[in-house]
């Protein structure tokens, strides 16, 4: 039956987070996130301060294949540790990026 609440809830949202995503987006507007064009920031947010119930949620909207790509494209920092070594688990991660933020960050103005 939880299967079913939570396809359910998927289904239902196609451009909003659910409700009980609000939490996890306490550094965002969250009636502006958009799960579709906000990949990044939904997944980071979810794997780093999600509950099961988020990670089943993302699971179901974007898939495990996406999501294992969303991770691996970014920034092992970017992630808690002991919640990186889980979603590696999960999501079937076999390589982290080791890149510093500052990287990443010098690497988004220059292109």
């Amino acid at each position: 039956m939880y299967k079913n609440i939570i396809s359910m809830e998927v289904k239902n949202s196609t451009t909003r987070l659910p409700l009980f995503f609000k939490p996890l987006m306490w550094s965002y507007r969250f009636d502006s996130i958009n799960p579709e064009t906000m990949e990044e920031i939904t997944v980071v947010q979810t794997i780093n301060y999600g509950n099961w119930r988020h990670w089943q949620w993302i699971s179901g909207f974007y898939g495990k294949d996406k999501i294992r790509k969303i991770i691996e494209n970014l920034s092992a920092s970017e992630f808690r540790p002991s919640v990186l070594a889980l979603a590696s688990l999960i999501f079937g991660i076999k390589k982290m990026k080791y890149a510093n933020r500052s990287d990443k960050i010098r690497a988004a103005k220059n292109s």
